[in-house]
């Protein structure tokens, strides 16, 4: 499982890198991300599930947003 701590960036940035990740992923592949932007905690699930990715949320502690994606074959 690839990790990408996109903590310190902010929106658009941690997008355009999951969209770079999703384009190079294999079927299956998973990615760890870690967010503390408020746009990016938004925007990023809700792209990903509109994708037909799996996401999972592994926690989230109000400051920090830690998902696990998987990219749909």
């Amino acid at each position: 499982m690839e990790i990408l701590d996109a903590s310190a960036w902010r929106c658009p940035l941690p997008l355009i890198r999951v969209k770079l990740w999703l384009k190079a992923a294999e079927a299956g592949q998973q990615l760890r991300l870690l967010l503390r932007d408020t746009g990016s905690r938004q925007d990023i699930p809700a792209y990903v599930s509109r994708m037909g990715h799996p996401i999972e949320v592994v926690a989230d502690d109000g400051e920090m947003l830690i998902l696990t994606i998987t990219k749909a074959p």
